[in-house]
């Protein structure tokens, strides 16, 4: 999986462009992803400069051509808009050691690479396989982690004047509860976005400036996070967005942007390694609060004890 985007290529190359191949690199950042599908003339005629200055923008990047261009930003979207059905298909899975190809071609690395006679791999390799995609996924998304958002995410979250609402997906909202739980533990004023529409819609109409919106979006992406982070910006909150390496359509509306790797040994994307960013993040606030956070959670042990929830 690719750890960065043609967007994040492009933004990473700004300094090194001359002056009229940062104007198409504005372009095409301005209009991601489409406007990297436009043709050449029609681009150079957007930025204003000549056609040869395109060509030679998409040869800085690396690539041969144009055309190899675009089929890189394809390949990006393609992967980017996979399901579990078709990472299933594209991988061989449960294919026997009869039928290693099939139509789609062999296995990629998230699949399952040595089967049985009935199609299954051995336990012991599955085993690790499974902790090798695992070790490989976290250890890279906690290196390719911006420092400036991590530590700008743990400040919003440790800030007691904000007031804190979570919200996730179709499977994320797993990943809201757990680090809204925890939230909850060491300071005042976390919520979890309500399910019922009159109750969201209550919520998102009060959000002000002291307002973080915390938001769950993974690939196969649901607009209603983008809708929200959208409305959050510009009531003046702030927007702290979870994501996968190709980023959520919310990126734009977040002041944070944390991305993970969703590599897994199943067709379906994993959360471990968004789950070992949360702990990092938690431990984060649990530092910068220092005392308080400990006077928090002794608290609260005290109200469960005499209310008999411990």
């Amino acid at each position: 999986m690719p750890s960065t985007t043609l967007a994040d290529d492009i933004r990473q190359k700004l300094g090194e462009l001359s002056p009229a191949e940062r104007k198409v690199a504005r372009v095409i950042l301005a209009g991601y992803p489409a406007a990297g599908f436009e043709t050449i003339a029609v681009l150079a005629e957007r930025a204003s400069v000549s056609a040869p200055t395109v060509i030679r923008f998409v040869n800085r990047l690396g690539y041969q051509g144009f055309p190899d261009f675009q089929a890189a930003l394809r390949e990006e979207l393609d992967a980017r808009n996979a399901s579990p059905l078709s990472l299933y298909d594209a991988a061989g899975f449960g294919r026997s050691e009869t039928d290693p190809g099939g139509e789609s071609g062999p296995p990629d690395e998230g699949a399952r690479r040595t089967t049985g006679a009935d199609g299954a791999a051995p336990d012991s390799e599955l085993l690790q396989h499974g902790s090798q995609v695992f070790t490989a996924a976290v250890t890279a998304t906690l290196a390719e982690l911006p420092p400036h958002d991590f530590e700008h995410a743990v400040r919003l979250l440790s800030d007691r004047k904000r007031r804190i609402t979570l919200a996730g997906g179709r499977f994320t909202h797993l990943l809201a509860q757990y680090l809204g739980l925890h939230l909850m533990q060491l300071r005042d004023d976390v919520r979890f976005l309500p399910d019922r529409d009159v109750e969201r819609t209550a919520v998102l109409a009060a959000l002000t400036r002291r307002d973080v919106l915390v938001v769950f979006d993974y690939r196969r992406y649901e607009s209603d996070k983008t809708t929200m982070a959208a409305l959050v910006q510009e009531q003046g909150g702030k927007v702290v967005l979870f994501t996968d390496t190709w980023l959520s359509p919310a990126a734009p509306h977040a002041e944070v942007v944390l991305p993970s790797r969703v590599t897994a040994p199943s067709p379906y994307d994993s959360l471990v390694p968004t789950l070992a960013v949360l702990e990092t993040v938690v431990a984060g606030i649990i530092t910068t609060l220092g005392d308080e956070a400990r006077r928090r959670m002794q608290h609260g042990e005290d109200v469960a004890r005499r209310a008999g929830l411990y």
